[in-house]
């Protein structure tokens, strides 16, 4: 009974511990979100900002250019590159407790190649914005469906690393659809426009779409949420976990669903996009500890944070608007070294 009773109470005192610093990481994410209003070629001044922000909440009919760009382009785009950041680092902390692998990020079923797929043919078939969204929303998650069935059919009940080599085989075959496409697409016009996706880039989010990517990422998140105990069990092991009563099947299962429900809608909004899922988690962990239930959420602020500071910066530092891609991985990569090298980030 006792042993009962601090089990019980040591998730509350872990979260406890825990809410300093997420409070103090959501602050430093929205001055961040208030920096990434606030740049960008049309100069607007903080106070103006704040005070159309604070009409804008009151209900009050607000109008002029630094309206418009606020409220049509400037605010849309800041929000966007949060939700998809916010998407993508809780994917991939999701898919690192699943695979017990610290080195997996959210494109290991393939998702990131299907959705990409997906776009890129839109593109080839002239398409529109909306239509390519779609089409590669779906593809993202056709090719994991066609990855489970796969590897479920393969692997059998030892289903893990067929599903992963599974995963890997028909990416592959989706990178292979993908470079046909270009070959065969119109240099001119296509081309440039597939390339362009395929790096990364929020230049085209409209408010609309941010309404449009925020159903398919709640419906993702709510499971990862209310079932965040159960799944830091899986970080334990095959064995610890069912001895703790979890079916880990049927939850690894769930669990692929909504990280990869969540990963397409962030593909199809703003391309492919790499390092933010294998960054954040570790940084959430180095700064929180290995819990899941506390490296979700630390993740989801993280990311948001993250994604908008790195799209601040593609959209100010050249004249030339820099793929977010490009950016994630000149920043990731030598962060990601760094935090290597201190070996502290739960999984040793």
């Amino acid at each position: 009974m006792s042993e009962s009773n601090t089990a019980s109470r040591a998730p509350v005192a872990g979260a406890a511990q825990g809410r300093p610093v997420m409070l103090v990481a959501g602050l430093v994410v929205l001055a961040v979100l208030l920096l990434g209003a606030l740049i960008g070629p049309y100069h607007l001044p903080p106070k103006d900002v704040l005070r159309l922000i604070a009409l804008g909440l009151s209900g009050q009919e607000t109008s002029g250019p630094q309206a418009t760009v606020l409220f049509n382009i400037r605010l849309p785009r800041v929000l966007a590159a949060a939700l998809v950041g916010a998407a993508l680092a809780a994917a991939g902390s999701a898919y690192q407790v699943t695979f017990r692998n610290p080195l997996v990020s959210p494109d290991i079923l393939g998702v990131s190649a299907g959705a990409g797929l997906g776009a890129v043919l839109g593109i080839f078939l002239g398409l529109p914005v909306l239509a390519i969204q779609g089409l590669s929303f779906a593809c993202g998650l056709g090719t994991v469906a066609l990855v489970m069935l796969v590897g479920r059919a393969v692997g059998g009940r030892a289903e893990t690393l067929p599903l992963v080599l599974c995963g890997i085989a028909i990416g592959a075959l989706a990178g292979a659809g993908i470079s046909l496409l270009k070959v065969l697409a119109d240099p001119d016009d296509q081309l440039p426009a597939m390339t362009f996706w395929l790096l990364g880039s929020l230049a085209g989010i409209q408010r609309g779409d941010v309404w449009l990517i925020v159903p398919p990422m709640l419906l993702g998140l709510v499971p990862l949420f209310l079932l965040r105990w159960r799944i830091g069990v899986l970080a334990l092991g095959e064995d610890e976990a069912k001895a703790l009563g979890v079916d880990t099947r049927r939850l690894r299962w769930l669990v692929i669903g909504s990280a990869t429900l969540i990963t397409s809608a962030a593909v199809a909004a703003a391309g492919t996009i790499g390092w933010i899922g294998l960054m954040v988690p570790h940084m959430a962990r180095l700064a929180i500890g290995a819990r899941f239930d506390r490296v979700l959420p630390m993740s989801l602020i993280l990311g948001a944070g993250l994604m908008v500071l790195i799209d601040t910066l593609a959209r100010s530092i050249a004249t030339t608007e820099v793929p977010l891609g490009v950016l994630t991985a000149v920043i990731g990569a030598p962060v990601f070294l760094v935090l290597l090298a201190r070996r502290n980030t739960g999984w040793s």
